[in-house]
Parts: structure tokens; sequence; C-alpha cells
């Protein structure tokens, strides 16, 4: 546990069977946290989409024309204001699910990575750049391995 409070909202746009659970969230998003030493007091939220939500939000926020795993909406506050909200992430899960079966991946661990992915994006992390992509996995890879899921990326 990171020890700093946590306030996370899961929020579910589609029958929950067969979808991780608020408590296995929590577990993975306080992974992220402790992993990227980030140590204030951090509020969140996650809200698990279907193909079409997930593709709209990818189109209208992005400008990519389909469904993408996970998006991560960083908190934007003005000058002076601070809050422990970090922001949002959203997760298709039909994407989540076809991925780690084209992987053959456990889909749970699929999960955890793509929450991890998510809210290190949130904490600032990024790929854009080969140096800052090889940094961010080699992240990932470390707090996966913590909760003995195998690295995503061999």
């Amino acid at each position: 546990m990171s020890g700093a409070a946590l306030k996370l909202a899961v929020g579910y746009a589609l029958p929950r069977a067969g979808l991780p659970s608020s408590t296995s969230f929590r577990r993975w998003v306080d992974a992220g946290l402790h992993g990227a030493r980030h140590r204030k007091a951090t509020e969140l939220s996650i809200r698990i989409v279907d193909t079409d939500e997930g593709h709209a939000l990818n189109r209208d926020y992005r400008g990519k024309d389909y469904a993408t795993n996970v998006l991560s909406f960083p908190a934007e506050f003005p000058p002076g204001v601070k809050l422990p909200l970090i922001g949002d992430l959203v997760i298709c899960a039909p994407v989540v699910l076809r991925e780690a079966t084209e992987q053959g991946k456990p889909p749970r661990d699929h999960w955890a990575h793509l929450t991890i992915h998510g809210v290190l994006h949130l904490l600032g992390h990024d790929h854009i750049d080969d140096q800052d992509a090889e940094r961010m996995e080699s992240l990932e890879t470390r707090i996966l391995a913590g909760l003995g899921i195998a690295d995503p990326y061999l």
C-alpha cells in the first residue's frame, strides 16, 4: 500500500459480469502509485466502457477513429490550485479482453497492466519518444512483477 489516502471511484457502463471488481482496481492503482513513488493523498476515477463509448471518446479527444484500451485524462487546474485529484481513466472492456486473447495473456494480468499504465500517464509519465517509452515500460514491468505478473512487453 502507498500509505497515502486513496479515493477511487470505479464506474461500470456495461454489465459487470467477468470484469474486475473495484477492489482489484484499487489494488492496481495503489501499486502504480507506490511504484511511481507517489506518496500524496490521491483521487481518481475509472470508468469501464463498451466499444461504442470507447470509440467515441478516442475519436473526440484524440482524433483516433477506433476504440482503444485505456484513455487517461489528467486533471488540469488553474495556477495555484492544488487538489488531490490526478484525473480519470477510461478502460474499454471489449478491447482489453480482445487484446488479452490475441496476446495470450491472462485477462486479469492485462487489466492490471492497463490500469497501472493509465495511472502512470495521470502522474505525467509518457511514451512519446523511445527514451520515455523505455523508462515507462521498465517502471510498469517492475510494478507488475511486484504483483506477480509477467513482463507484458515480452
